[in-house]
């Protein structure tokens, strides 16, 4: 089967929604031709279709796109995840431990990096915690993620940059959970600009949530609240997002 056939195929399964056959279809061609093969395809695959794949995460199982996928890819995959309205996050705490901690660390930087680099960057890594947010709050003013140490306090923007590249408390091969005390602590030290920035983005959701406002309305207020747009590294470096990747989902 050609390459643009099996292109073809592939999306036509996966606008079925027959993930697993789009998934089986791109397995057989790394085992057939090799990984070199299935690069290829996922470099002329849309970053929707890319993301119909990864966030269907089975840990049972590996899949060979989770273990291939590159750090470009991976992050314009993460960034359109919030048009799938997922409000429990599963989905994108699911895909991104499975992908970021494929390997080693050095290889999780570079894709927190390049989802940081992305406009809707920050916003997708404060979805991301989402359900963690007192505790990035403690670790983020004591350097602990145990919540007893910290008064309930926020630290200011100005405090968040001052205690930047403070020396961790902990260190890494003691929350490495493969999970969200591993990510915080790989922004918190390794990235730690984007780490206040994807913080202040977790602020101003939950202050949005506390007034009853949905992600729409949020940007639209201009009450002084911090701007996702304002704090996202990728405000630069636009995420590419043509008619099709916003309709698809």
């Amino acid at each position: 089967m050609s390459q643009l056939a099996l292109i073809e195929k592939t999306q036509a399964l996966i606008a079925a929604g027959d993930i697993v056959g789009a998934e089986s279809v791109l397995t057989e061609l790394a085992d057939s031709e090799g990984d070199g093969a299935l690069l290829v395809v996922l470099e002329q695959l849309p970053a929707k279709d890319i993301l119909a794949v990864i966030r269907e995460y089975d840990d049972s199982k590996e899949s060979i796109v989770n273990l291939l996928i590159t750090p470009p890819q991976f992050a314009h995959a993460v960034v359109i995840e919030k048009q799938y309205k997922d409000l429990t996050r599963t989905h994108l705490r699911g895909m991104m431990n499975s992908v970021i901690f494929r390997d080693e660390s050095a290889e999780a930087i570079e894709f927190l990096t390049a989802i940081g680099d992305l406009e809707g960057g920050s916003e997708a890594l404060a979805d991301y915690f989402t359900e963690k947010w007192s505790r990035i709050e403690a670790f983020a003013r004591t350097g602990v993620f145990d919540t007893v140490e910290d008064d309930g306090e926020m630290l200011s923007e100005q405090a968040l940059y001052q205690s930047a590249y403070v020396r961790p408390r902990v260190e890494l091969d003691e929350v490495a959970d493969q999970d969200w005390m591993q990510m915080a602590w790989l922004l918190r030290h390794e990235l730690p600009d984007l780490f206040i920035e994807m913080l202040l983005v977790l602020r101003a959701k939950a202050r949005a949530h506390d007034l009853g406002l949905d992600d729409e309305e949020e940007a639209e207020e201009d009450d002084g609240k911090v701007e996702t747009g304002d704090t996202d590294r990728g405000k630069a470096t636009p995420a590419a997002r043509d008619d099709d990747e916003e309709s698809a989902i």
